[in-house]
């Protein structure tokens, strides 16, 4: 089979390229990651480390000319959650301008600029996506939806826990595909009644399948232009309309509940722990053990605000230390440092309590071990990048199925 070319936008350090090419029916011939906050490009370094500079860009998208990005099957990334709420529109112009710095157009600029779009995307957001902003909920999923079909693409989508399906982190994430309508699994999808696509013949229903917890499959139309939906859609309404499942196509939303259905083998926390020693530096010292515990426990206390307002502050107890018959918890971009944390993982062991290493971390997103280890590179900054990482076997599985269905349909 010949591979598929591939475009890895917000690259990080290659997770999506570690789940494509893993399945050997996936090329990365361009990729780009850059992060605007910081001057040393900490994720660039591990990327291009891994992977080589070649065809790999070190720039901010927005500012990356359409036509030095070379044509490509199918275009993925894990973009930032941010506004995609719609600032003006062009009159001469095929585009629109979401706000400035808002990386989602930057996908867009390039599917609508590109003679030869991809035929195929593979994103990844945060599952907030399909109920944000809070004031017009899902407003941001449909703004995305809607400029995809003004394109030409259709779209499924999927939220995923790893951890439902065997994998060791119980990490949340929505996967979405979008095809475009030139390609035979368009077609496909087209022809297809909406709950055959979403419960049985869909990409991501045969890579990972589900049981209905909805009684029936809600449908409703998206066909304002951006500007009017950005400024409308689902105003004051307390729920988004988008469920955890779901597809898009001429306008119209398929969307239901639904819930994983797997039996089999599942890698918990111990499966991923390192058997030789631990460097003395994730133990956590005797006299901290009560700021850890404080942390980690419940709370009903008043504080007071900086300006001097007293609140009460309640939250509930988290399972400490954690345990080691289940999935980990999530993984955060705060999981590096000595420091005492409410949301670090810690483990018991026979010589105490001690935090994760960054080999443990990689291991829960099912990178290779050592992925980031690299001169110049903290724990603490290992750490961050696994805090922003996708689970690598959800990739490898959607990435494995769709490649097949690509290729049976040609």
């Amino acid at each position: 089979m010949k591979k598929l070319k591939v475009i890895e936008l917000f690259a990080g350090v290659g997770g999506f390229r570690l789940g494509l090419e893993d399945t050997n029916n996936y090329e990365v011939v361009w990729s780009n990651q850059f992060e605007p906050s910081t001057k040393m490009q900490h994720a660039s370094k591990v990327y291009e480390a891994r992977f080589g500079s070649n065809n790999h860009r070190n720039q901010d998208i927005s500012e990356v000319p359409t036509n030095e990005i070379p044509d490509a099957d199918i275009l993925v990334g894990g973009f930032p959650c941010q506004d995609y709420s719609v600032a003006t529109t062009l009159h001469n112009s095929k585009g629109l301008i979401g706000k400035k710095g808002v990386l989602w157009w930057s996908i867009h600029r390039i599917l609508s600029e590109k003679k030869h779009p991809p035929k195929y995307l593979f994103l990844e957001n945060v599952d907030r996506l399909l109920k944000s902003p809070s004031t017009q909920r899902g407003r941001d999923f449909a703004i995305m939806l809607k400029s995809l079909n003004d394109l030409g693409y259709a779209v499924e989508w999927r939220v995923i826990n790893a951890a439902d399906y065997g994998m060791p982190q119980r990490r949340r994430r929505i996967f979405f595909l979008g095809y475009h309508k030139s390609t035979p699994l368009y077609k496909q999808l087209n022809k297809t009644s909406a709950d055959k696509w979403i419960f049985e013949q869909g990409t991501i229903a045969s890579a990972f399948p589900i049981t209905s917890t909805a009684s029936k499959i809600m449908s409703f139309d998206i066909t304002d232009d951006l500007v009017s939906l950005s400024e409308n859609f689902n105003l004051d309404q307390k729920l988004s309309p988008f469920l955890n499942t779901g597809m898009f196509i001429k306008g119209k939303v398929y969307t239901t509940k639904t819930t994983a259905n797997y039996l089999g083998k599942r890698t918990v926390l111990a499966d991923v722990l390192q058997k030789e020693s631990i460097p003395e530096e994730f133990y956590i010292p005797e006299e901290d053990h009560d700021k850890w515990h404080y942390l980690k426990g419940a709370k009903k206390e008043t504080r007071t605000s900086k300006s001097g307002f007293s609140y009460h502050y309640n939250e509930g107890s988290m399972i400490f230390p954690d345990a080691l018959d289940n999935a980990s918890r999530t993984i955060i971009t705060g999981e590096g440092g000595k420091s005492p944390s409410r949301f670090k993982h810690v483990i018991n062991t026979k010589k105490g309590l001690r935090r994760l290493t960054p080999i443990e971390l990689e291991r829960l997103n099912m990178f290779p071990d050592n992925h980031t280890l690299l001169e110049g590179i903290s724990n603490t900054k290992r750490a961050f990048f696994m805090g922003n990482a996708l689970v690598v076997g959800v990739v490898r599985k959607i990435g494995k199925v769709l490649s097949e269905k690509i290729m049976e349909v040609k």
